[in-house]
């Protein structure tokens, strides 16, 4: 999931925009111990603009606690947050790129939390 930050000011205030760059789905990206797998991007109507959120598992290969090592998956949510423009260009290796504004109220976070539990069967949500 590749994030670049930068803050620009909106009409109404200073806000957090991220460019998130659109990886593959179903296919597996290696990360520390493992590697995790996006597997369906949603938008999702919220209050009169749209979220977007990515669905994926994540897989642990190896994880040792004193003497065991076990392997592991699970499922995931993460939202990069409010589409400010939807894949409006591409990166350098030919990955859409959108524009979003990060979620930072937390009532906000609770109620997203409580729609996308309601939607998907993941055990972790991160917002960006």
């Amino acid at each position: 999931m590749k994030v670049r930050e930068k803050s620009t000011p909106t009409k109404m205030s200073r806000a957090n925009v991220l460019e998130y760059t659109h990886l593959p789905l179903e296919k597996d990206v290696p990360a520390f111990a493992g590697y995790y797998t996006p597997e369906k991007e949603l938008r999702l109507p919220f209050h009169g603009r749209e979220i977007l959120y990515v669905i994926g598992q994540v897989v642990v290969e190896t994880a040792c606690q004193e003497i065991t090592c076990t392997p592991g998956s699970s499922y995931y949510a993460m939202v990069p947050g409010y589409i400010l423009k939807w894949q409006y260009r591409k990166n350098e290796e030919g990955l859409p790129v959108s524009e979003v504004e990060v979620i930072t109220d937390y009532k906000t976070k609770k109620e997203i939390e409580h729609i996308i539990r309601e939607r998907e069967a993941v055990t972790r949500i991160e917002f960006r």
